[in-house]
């Protein structure tokens, strides 16, 4: 529901967003891309693009190591602000993902992966936005984001997820560790 509602209210921005992205630079506005979710079963993700179509396709703390940016213009605002994740909402609609969850892995990601099985934590639905994502996202090691993600997963309610839906939101208007 909470998809729903908040797919119709943003639908003007996805078509700002589109234009700008189809104007900023080549390439399909929409990113699919391979991650890993609920029981560790792989689906497709969607992301508004924020990348070159030259990006090479390998996990985001690899690329991050690397000397070329490969973000675009618009990329940068975007992520800055997070909206390059609306699309995610389809995914939510599709039941791929819920609103709050450990955030999807890739599919190359495999030391994450294997840690989060340990963990318990690929047996729930990945979330747009999760424990992880408030508490450090990027800036924090994969040691610490399975920790977050597996204290999410055994302190799970309706509580905790209003919590992080706000301190979400809190995040975003401050830019916050958006890396």
């Amino acid at each position: 529901i909470a998809a729903t509602v908040i797919l119709i209210v943003s639908s003007p921005l996805f078509v700002v967003i589109a234009v700008a992205i189809a104007v900023d630079s080549p390439g399909n506005i929409i990113f699919s891309q391979r991650r890993i979710g609920v029981h560790s079963h792989e689906f497709t993700i969607h992301k508004f693009r924020t990348m070159r179509r030259d990006t090479p396709h390998v996990a985001t703390d690899i690329l991050m190591s690397q000397r070329v940016d490969y973000t675009t213009r618009m990329g940068k605002l975007l992520r800055r602000v997070s909206l390059d994740e609306l699309p995610n909402l389809v995914n939510g609609l599709r039941g791929d993902m819920s609103l709050v969850g450990p955030r999807p892995a890739l599919y190359n990601q495999h030391e994450l992966i294997a840690m989060r099985r340990g963990t318990g934590s690929d047996l729930m639905r990945p979330g747009i936005t999760g424990w992880a994502q408030i508490n450090g996202r990027n800036l924090i090691t994969l040691d610490e984001k399975v920790r977050l993600d597996e204290f999410y997963v055994r302190n799970c309610s309706i509580l905790m997820d209003a919590r992080i839906v706000l301190r979400t939101i809190a995040v975003m208007l401050k830019r916050e560790d958006f890396s």
